[in-house]
């Protein structure tokens, strides 16, 4: 197990947002999780540590907000999402992540110049299927690489206009599944070692508050303020990833 302290005055407030993230509440959040421990180990490292703590996350949000998720857009959205952990299982060993983490983060601030300086008519139509199929395929794929799946299935989700519970159930659920699809490929390339599973140990305590905290605040908020919040951390973490990409140093 990790027992460098400064790792844990890192990875504690990760997990706590990665947390909040999971309740839909603060989404996007979620993905500075892996850049903020990687701070102090490696990206692939970081992932794996994260594995246990995202599985129970994904169970009770997924028990705090059942029966309200859309099973028509689940249905949809889940084989792109599938094929996007395939081609990241495929292609691991060939790329670099942090130039996955880059383009991620471009990708999540284009999306949101394009929503802020071009703002939809609220008679606007949703993306086409062909982009949503695309952006939940991209999903997939950085959610493997770095458990960054947020931005781009945000950018599919949020033109959807769905009322915040079941913004929140239907993601719950969606990342349950691409979040179990996961492990046998982490256990296949060697990231499920005993010193990450037993530092996955020593947070997980702090899976439950965050999600608790998240879960009690998106069932009090209003749909304006709750994607407000949902830009603030997109903003946040394209930052972060554009840094980590291509500007931090080697």
């Amino acid at each position: 197990m990790i027992t460098d302290p400064a790792f844990y005055a890192v990875a504690a407030p990760a997990v706590l947002l990665l947390g909040m993230s999971k309740s839909g509440f603060g989404s996007g959040f979620g993905s500075l999780a892996v850049p903020m421990i990687a701070l102090m180990v490696p990206v692939p490292q970081a992932a794996a540590i994260l594995m246990p703590v995202l599985l129970v996350m994904d169970l009770q949000g997924m028990h705090a907000f059942r029966g309200h998720f859309d099973k028509a857009l689940l249905r949809f959205m889940l084989p792109f999402g599938l094929l996007g952990i395939l081609i990241g299982l495929l292609l691991f060993k060939l790329l670099d992540a942090r130039w996955v983490a880059g383009l991620v983060g471009v990708s999540t601030l284009a999306f949101l110049a394009q929503r802020l300086l071009w703002p939809p008519r609220p008679d606007s139509q949703p993306p086409p299927r062909w982009l949503g199929g695309i952006l939940v395929a991209c999903s997939g794929f950085t959610s493997f690489i770095a458990h960054a799946g947020g931005p781009p299935i945000n950018a599919y989700v949020i033109p959807l206009k769905l009322r915040p519970l079941v913004f929140t159930a239907t993601l719950s659920f969606f990342f349950f599944v691409i979040n179990l699809s996961k492990w046998v490929p982490y256990a296949a390339l060697g990231l499920l070692d005993m010193t990450n599973m037993a530092t996955s140990l020593a947070l997980l305590p702090l899976a439950p508050v965050g999600v608790w905290i998240g879960v009690r605040v998106a069932h009090r908020i209003q749909p304006e303020l709750f994607y407000r919040l949902i830009y603030v951390g997109m903003f946040l973490t394209g930052l972060k990833l554009v840094w980590d990409g291509f500007l931090a140093g080697p």
